[in-house]
């Protein structure tokens, strides 16, 4: 009896963490041309960043990968911002950043390069 109580706690226990799993909720991308810098501020709300985080950021210029970045834990409670030199990046170019949780989901989000003016 107590191999049962003991078998379905740990299963109540792996089901809850699966549960509170998920994936980013938004990404905030933005490019300046001027200096070639985009940063992504992921949005990820989690209870602890050293335990459940975006554990990998990936970067994409018109649809090839250019930049596969794998973190160790989460900025804070809330977000985790990255931020890259693309010096190939001109206007009407599209750039896509893919934020993914290490426990699971994933979320992508891209913007067009619109130069100043």
């Amino acid at each position: 009896m107590k191999k049962i109580a003991l078998l379905l706690t740990f299963i109540f226990l792996a089901v809850s963490t699966i549960a509170y799993a998920h994936p980013p909720r938004d990404i905030k991308i933005t490019f300046d041309p001027g200096t070639k810098m985009l940063q992504a501020v992921i949005y990820h709300d989690v209870a602890n960043p050293a335990n459940h985080y975006i554990k990998k950021v990936d970067v994409s210029l018109n649809g090839k990968g250019i930049i596969e970045h794998t973190l160790s834990r989460q900025d804070n409670f809330n977000t985790q911002t990255v931020t890259y030199l693309i010096p190939d990046a001109k206007d009407g170019d599209v750039l896509a950043v893919e934020g993914y949780c290490n426990i699971s989901g994933v979320l992508q989000k891209q913007i067009t390069v619109q130069s100043r003016k």
